[in-house]
């Protein structure tokens, strides 16, 4: 890199050179970067150094960083921003996005590199950038503010402000010029007629940005309280997603399909206690069709965000943390409802990715990684990484790799997209190795080896940028795949993996009891929202039951205690996404929406359940019971948009099973016979505890007053199962303990 001098920056189109202060810090933090950086921008100068340098460049998200070298004089989120727009009375464009998304490649491309935009915006606004994933608080409240507006929302999102932060006008991509791309308005348009408007009509824009501000607030005020749902819910849920289901393709009929559209687990859990095969054939050939297709990485292992056909076969290549983690608890549910060797596999290559691909050198997951790189002509397009030629497979494979990989994997000379193939199972690999005359395991040790020939060779093309951000809520998504895949498989390499990522998140992301957000660059920031909490208390939770380990008990009772005392509606129930000590935007949101992820609520709400059954203390219970009657009125009039907290629901209705495991002081391993049969059992609902006699016991003891009085009877590995309290005989025997495991009893208020 040149040599960088303390001023950094040409003055940005449309204002004033900024002062020396802020350009020495610029200067300061570009030559931080070091030698090996490149200015992500069209504007540079002969040396290669960026023409542009806005105070982005100070910050850690990757998708601000994205944003440093544009000339648009951005400014991140804070008082700043504000206090800049109230004194030149100025109104603010809010853009809001985050680094994988395809389509805020593009607005930064057509419109925030463009310079005539650029001064533009300058001139007449307070540029203001948000990292979505950063700020799910900002982007919430926004969202609600062009949805009111729009009816539709997406990213990137593009909001006109006043200077007191109320919305007046809002879109999402907008193109650069009227008639781009048949617009009837661009962005540029768009930027100088709302100013004139802000300029001449100041307080008719003020008086509709009250309006739609108070719009806000009351699209995301929480819907009043009602009754106690039931377990009637659960079977009618489970009925209207029957009515939607996809039985050629699996997943909800249409296009795009989102692995979180169908709820696999709550059919699975419908199965457990109803015994109709539909629930589990709707499961079962959604993760079939999902890990065949297009949307499965099939040569790295993880999962792309969506697919954009009904079949599952074109996706949307970027790739989230929270989908993969999610996806692999799934395929583990399904393989021990079913013992089908097939989901394991899937469950085991999606945490491989993870722990090859996503993780830090410290242990924890990175964000995401980008649907779009470098193509050999030098543009970014989408997929190019994981898309292949008959010639490109020719060149890496061997002869009999090569012709297994093509007929199992669908690769032609015409593609599938943009003239090359997405790798998707066109044929079972038992077809094709009859055709080509060999036998399926000589098959399966070829597909084997190609894969890794191919993943090799990938790794040499220009790679998808990776969001190396650290977020708390979804690295509690990991921990939980992790420490689950540890338990039931048997594979203590996952446990040390979620051991691993529950310590950094303690570590650096938790400052006393107080959660921050994201991670960074050595650096902690904003502090943690509802979901970063629930996350990683689910996380701990699975890794205590995994491990035994009574550390990650007492660290997630200590963050719910937070949860209480902060974001907790003591009142009505439930949860809010920030904190009472956090910033206050326009509206305070209890979220009750599970989409891609779950919400904060959904997954609080089983939390509080699953301490109620270790620790037997009341006001858990009582708790998960307020906030279910805060989601009545949204789970009874839409419990499609609740398909999570509808497995807190069918947690809180089920009979739960409290496991306890005592072995002999010093003879943990004797455990091993009962959690074979633990593994071999699905029972969702449940808490496990295993645990060596003398002072390990009384330790634990302290936190699980059950196990008072228990003990490994005969100097043997003693199972407990107990159920509201009371305990069925102790066991020594691995095959009574399986029975007693697999007995199944009617929800407990199922109607008569």
């Amino acid at each position: 890199m040149p040599e960088t001098p303390n001023m950094v920056t040409a003055a940005l189109p449309g204002i004033e050179p900024y002062d020396e202060s802020l350009q020495a810090e610029l200067a300061a933090a570009y030559r931080n970067k070091g030698d090996a950086y490149r200015p992500r921008s069209r504007h540079l100068n002969a040396d290669g150094s960026a023409k542009y340098t806005n105070r982005l460049l100070l910050e850690t998200s990757p998708y601000l960083l994205q944003h440093a070298h544009n000339p648009v004089n951005w400014y991140p989120w804070g008082a700043e921003a504000f206090d800049a727009a109230r004194r030149r009375h100025l109104p603010i464009l809010l853009s809001v996005g985050y680094s994988t998304c395809h389509w805020c490649h593009v607005m930064e491309e057509e419109s925030f590199e463009d310079v005539e935009i650029a001064e533009a915006l300058n001139r007449h606004y307070i540029a203001i950038k948000v990292d979505r994933e950063e700020r799910p608080d900002i982007d919430a409240v926004y969202m609600g503010a062009v949805q009111a507006l729009t009816g539709t929302g997406g990213w990137p999102m593009t909001v006109w402000l006043t200077p007191d932060g109320k919305p007046f006008y809002g879109a999402s991509y907008l193109p650069p010029r009227t008639g781009d791309r048949g617009a009837p308005y661009g962005f540029l348009t768009l930027l100088q007629n709302l100013a004139e408007s802000y300029r001449l009509q100041r307080e008719k824009v003020t008086q509709a940005s009250a309006g739609l501000a108070q719009a806000v607030a009351q699209i995301l005020a929480p819907q009043p309280g009602g009754d106690l749902p039931g377990a009637a819910l659960l079977t009618s849920t489970v009925d209207r997603y029957r009515d939607i289901y996809d039985p050629q393709y699996g997943g909800v009929r249409g296009a795009p399909k989102f692995p979180s559209s169908l709820p696999i687990r709550l059919l699975l859990r419908h199965y457990r206690h109803s015994g109709e095969a539909f629930a589990l054939e709707m499961a079962a050939t959604t993760l079939k069709r999902m890990a065949a297709g297009g949307m499965r990485d099939q040569v790295g292992g993880g999962f792309h965000r969506y697919a954009t056909d009904a079949q599952w076969l074109v996706p949307h290549f970027e790739i989230m943390l929270y989908d993969n983690a999610l996806l692999t608890i799934a395929y583990l549910e399904a393989f021990q409802v079913t013992r089908d060797p097939q989901f394991r596999v899937v469950a085991e290559d999606i945490l491989h990715f993870l722990r090859r691909d996503m993780a830090s050198p410290e242990g924890a997951f990175y964000a995401a990684t980008d649907a779009d790189s470098l193509a050999p002509n030098g543009h970014l397009e989408e997929g190019r990484f994981f898309t292949w030629t008959p010639a490109e497979i020719g060149a890496v494979l061997s002869e009999d790799e090569a012709k297994l990989v093509t007929s199992h994997f669908g690769i032609t000379a015409a593609g599938n997209f943009e003239g090359r193939s997405i790798l998707h199972v066109a044929q079972p690999l038992a077809t094709v190795a009859e055709a080509l005359g060999l036998d399926l395991q000589r098959a399966q040790s070829l597909l084997r080896s190609a894969r890794e020939k191919l993943y090799r060779a990938r790794a040499g093309r220009p790679a998808p940028h990776r969001d190396e951000k650290i977020l708390s809520a979804w690295n509690g998504l990991a921990i939980s795949a992790f420490a689950r895949a540890g338990l039931v498989l048997d594979e203590p390499s996952f446990t040390a993996i979620a051991r691993t990522a529950a310590s950094f998140l303690l570590d650096k992301l938790c400052d006393g009891q107080r959660l921050y957000r994201s991670y960074k660059d050595g650096r902690a920031r904003h502090a943690g929202f509802l979901e970063d909490y629930a996350f990683t208390v689910a996380g701990l939770l699975d890794l205590y039951e995994t491990t035994g380990e009574t550390h990650w008990l007492q660290q997630a009772l200590l963050l719910d205690r937070v949860l209480a005392q902060h974001y907790e509606d003591g009142e009505h129930g439930g949860f809010f996404r920030t904190g009472d000590d956090q910033e206050q935007l326009l509206a305070q949101e209890k979220p009750a929406f599970d989409g891609a992820e779950p919400s904060g609520n959904s997954v609080a709400l089983l939390n509080l359940l699953r301490l109620h059954e270790l620790t037997g203390e009341d006001r858990y219970r009582q708790r998960a019971e307020n906030g279910l009657r805060a989601f009545s009125l949204n789970l009874q009039s839409n419990p499609l948009a609740l398909s999570e907290m509808l497995l807190a629901l069918e947690f809180y209705c089920d009979k739960v099973k409290a496991i306890i495991v005592v072995t002999p002081e010093g003879e943990r391993d004797s455990a091993a016979p009962m959690l074979a049969a633990l593994r071999q059992t699905f029972l969702p609902n449940r808490v496990l505890v295993v645990v060596e006699e003398g002072s390990e016991l009384e330790r634990h003891a302290k936190l699980v007053p059950q196990l008072q009085g228990k003990v490994a009877l005969h100097g043997r590995a003693t199972a407990y199962v107990c159920v509201e309290g009371s305990c069925q005989l102790p066991c020594e025997d691995a095959a009574i303990f399986a029975r007693q495991l697999a007995e199944i009893v009617p929800y407990h208020n199922a109607p008569v």
